[in-house]
C-alpha cells in the first residue's frame, strides 16, 4: 500500500470530525434546555409546578418529579415506591434482573431510604419524545414494581424477567382455578 493512502484516511477522518464538530443551527435549536423540558412537562400535566430546576407533575395519579442541571448537563425523572427498609436480597436481585432486561430506559433505584424509579438522560441531547417516554416508563416501572417490574416498553435481549413474569402468570391462573 503506498504510504500517502494512510496520510490520505487520516485526513479524511480528522476534516470529518473537524466538520461534525460545527454545531448546525438546527442542532442548537434541537437541545434541550430547562424551559423547553419544562413546557413539554406542561402538556403532560397543565398543572406542573416548577421550582427552579425541579418540576413536580402528576401522570395517571402516579407523583413524578423532575431535576435538571443545565451546568452539568443532566436530568433525571424520579418516582418514589417505597421504603428501602426491609428490602429482601429477592426484592434488590428482582430489581437488579428488571434494570437488565424489561426496565429499559427506566431504572429502579435506592437513594436516601427510599426505592425509586428514575429516568436519568444528558439534558442537551434530549429530545422531546424521548424525554415523553422516559416519564412513562419510570411511571410503569414504579406501578408495576412486586410485580412485572417493566417500564412497559418490551423487554431487551437474554434475562431472567420473561421468566419471572410467566411465574407471576402461572400463580395468578392457580389463584383462578381455586375459586
Amino acid at each position: 500500500m503506498p504510504r500517502f493512502v494512510p496520510a490520505l484516511l487520516l485526513a479524511a477522518v480528522l476534516i470529518g470530525a473537524a466538520f461534525a464538530a460545527i454545531p448546525s443551527r438546527a442542532a442548537a435549536q434541537d437541545r434541550m434546555t430547562l424551559d423547553r423540558m419544562v413546557e413539554v412537562l406542561s402538556r403532560l400535566d397543565p398543572e406542573a409546578e416548577q421550582a427552579g430546576s425541579a418540576v413536580r407533575l402528576t401522570i395517571e395519579d402516579v407523583p413524578v418529579l423532575v431535576i435538571s442541571d443545565p451546568r452539568a448537563d443532566r436530568m433525571r425523572a424520579m418516582v418514589p415506591i417505597r421504603s428501602a427498609e426491609g428490602l429482601t436480597q429477592e426484592d434488590l436481585t428482582r430489581m437488579m434482573q428488571a434494570n437488565f432486561d424489561s426496565a429499559l430506559d427506566a431504572r429502579y433505584a435506592v437513594a436516601e431510604g427510599r426505592v425509586w424509579a428514575v429516568f436519568i438522560h444528558p439534558l442537551s441531547p434530549l429530545r422531546d419524545d424521548q424525554l415523553v417516554s422516559g416519564i412513562g416508563q419510570t411511571v410503569n416501572a414504579a406501578t408495576t414494581y412486586g410485580t412485572l417490574f417493566t417500564s412497559g416498553a418490551g423487554q431487551f435481549g437474554r434475562g431472567d424477567s420473561a421468566g419471572e413474569q410467566r411465574k407471576l402468570l402461572e400463580r395468578l391462573q392457580e389463584r383462578g382455578r381455586e375459586l
